[in-house]
């Protein structure tokens, strides 16, 4: 019996792969394909390393590479035209991901990415995004930068593979196209043709930037075995320890880092009117209560990050720029400030409030103690970053080292990292230390204060904020030596690095202000020979050396002998 059906029988379904092919087969879209191709690849080879270079007018240029590629699709017969295809599109595709790269490099560290050594700091990117805006965006972020590198070599590829298909079909307007765009360049360059400012029409960016980065990783090789020479390199490695800081015998010298404390927090615009009346008032403070200062400018090998560089280089007297040399320098016996003081009997601590993990360099640098964020007894709030306030870091270590009955002389080091970016939440200090306790005492800080995705999500509040920070973080410190500090109190404070150029802002230098106090006037004196400014505040003319001079002049100044020759 045959079936009955209620209603007209259904439509079929439409088949929309066979439909999408349809309209892509069509000569008007595969037109349209085929132009779309050759804008990616022209993009792609003109495609700057510098957000503010991303403009109109810069995209108003020939790039040689262009007719270079366009020629050797020419020539080259099918089977290794696609792989010549292929593998340009790779080498292309890869090039503009390291261009972008460069771009959040500059824009973090006023630097281009390192192809080679500097794929280690993508952890502390990572966690940066995590501690503004929560593990699931840092995760979210990581697959949109996946999908988005597979996007472009995905796009690059399929560009030059379009391109050389349509060569395969019209070779001999594709050689005379090839020929005029060549000659068009080498017009261009040789007249030196520009059609914005001094950015001139003939292109060569993407040849002279490969080229660059290939001779930037040879240059790493060769530093490695030039670096290992420079270790061996040092004045003070045959001094005995008893004839070694001679003129500190009974002090306690701290050595202090503050996060991102720039020249630009003392200088900038819009930053000195925040930070330098601390410094000034710091002074007046620090004056009535026995202590004198002098201060001058480090310029710091890094920029914006990497303070495990600026570290390694004040303790080491070398210029440490980058991983590879950092990892080199820690397997030495290269001989570093805290050692030289554990050497001459000192008990040598450092205080890191910032680790949250084992740290086995310790052992280079010649630490006794390595106190953490692990048991430096906090029960407070994170804040961003930062695992614990300064204020709380500089209170324990009066528990842990300072204040403890009965020690020797003690040489500390100790980073603080409330002014660690992003800068939100910033704690409030407590005029009374003893409300500090065990960090409790925060917790509805955090809960009130600016989160980092609202701070960042309005750029023009980041620079306030970072200044905020630092004005906290030096309130704490000078506070604490007003307070706590005693007559055999020897005290160096500087900064590791500027902040990001956003807080910085554009041009900024290297530069990071350093502070030496005392209530011992012949401390002081030791380093009259190195003309710095009296006070908290370094003088815009105060003298600059680079940060791995320091060691070989705290030497020399508080030894009982020069250096050899």
């Amino acid at each position: 019996m045959p079936e009955i059906q209620d209603g007209p029988p259904a439509a079929p379904r439409p088949n929309i792969a066979k439909t999408v092919k349809t309209v892509i087969q069509k000569p008007g879209m595969q037109r349209t394909l085929t132009i779309l191709a050759a804008v990616i690849l022209f993009v792609a080879l003109i495609f700057p390393n510098i957000l503010s270079r991303l403009t109109p007018p810069a995209l108003l240029r020939l790039p040689v590479e262009a007719a270079v590629i366009l020629g050797l699709l020419v020539v080259l017969p099918g089977r290794a035209r696609k792989i010549f295809a292929v593998i340009t599109g790779v080498l292309v595709g890869l090039l503009v991901i390291e261009k972008c790269l460069d771009m959040g490099f500059f824009e973090e560290l006023n630097r281009p990415f390192d192809p080679v050594l500097d794929w280690v700091l993508f952890d502390d990117a990572f966690s940066f995004v995590v501690d503004s805006y929560g593990r699931p965006a840092a995760i979210a972020a990581v697959a949109v930068i996946v999908a988005l590198i597979g996007s472009i070599l995905a796009l690059t590829c399929w560009s030059v593979l379009r391109v050389g298909a349509l060569v395969a079909r019209h070779r001999k307007r594709s050689a005379f196209a090839a020929a005029g765009a060549g000659a068009a360049w080498a017009l261009t360059f040789s007249l030196g043709v520009s059609v914005w400012g001094a950015v001139p029409v003939a292109a060569r960016s993407t040849a002279t930037y490969a080229w660059d980065r290939a001779h930037q990783a040879r240059a790493g090789l060769r530093d490695e075995a030039n670096f290992a020479k420079e270790v061996q390199s040092d004045a003070f490695k045959t001094v005995p320890p008893a004839q070694m800081l001679t003129a500190l015998k009974g002090k306690d010298v701290i050595f202090t880092f503050v996060e991102s404390y720039g020249r630009s927090a003392v200088e900038g615009v819009a930053l000195a009117p925040t930070v330098t009346p601390v410094l000034d008032q710091g002074t007046a403070q620090l004056a009535q209560a026995g202590f004198a200062a002098r201060s001058g400018w480090l310029t710091s090998p890094t920029f914006g990050g990497g303070s495990w560089l600026a570290h390694s280089t004040f303790e080491s007297g070398l210029w440490i720029n980058n991983e590879q040399r950092y990892r080199n320098l820690v397997a030495t016996d290269r001989l570093t400030l805290t050692r030289s003081f554990r050497d001459a009997s000192w008990r040598t601590v450092s205080v890191m409030p910032g680790a949250t993990r084992a740290w086995p360099e310790g052992n280079f640098y010649g630490y006794d103690t390595v106190w953490d964020s692990r048991n430096l007894g906090y029960r407070g709030p994170k804040f961003s970053w930062s695992p614990m306030p300064d204020q709380y870091t500089l209170k324990q270590l009066n528990t842990i080292e300072y204040k403890k009955p009965g020690r020797g002389p003690l040489m500390v080091e100790m980073p603080l990292v409330s002014s660690h970016t992003p800068w939100a939440p910033i704690p409030d200090y407590l005029p009374d230390w003893n409300q500090v306790g065990d960090g409790s005492i925060y917790n509805g800080m955090v809960t009130d204060a600016k989160k980092p995705g609202a701070l960042w999500a309005d750029p023009r509040k980041v620079r306030a904020e970072y200044g905020r920070s630092i004005v906290y973080s030096l309130t704490s410190l000078i506070n604490w030596v007003r307070q706590y500090g005693d007559d055999n109190l020897v005290m160096v404070f500087l900064g590791d690095h500027q902040p990001s150029p956003i807080a910085a802002g554009e041009g900024a230098s290297h530069d990071v202000p350093i502070t030496v106090l005392a209530k011992d006037p012949k401390v002081l004196d030791r380093i009259t020979s190195w003309g710095w400014a009296d006070g908290l505040r370094p003088q815009p003319d105060s003298p600059v050396w680079p940060m791995s001079d320091f060691r070989d002049k705290f030497f020399t100044a508080f030894g009982q002998q020069t250096p050899a020759s």
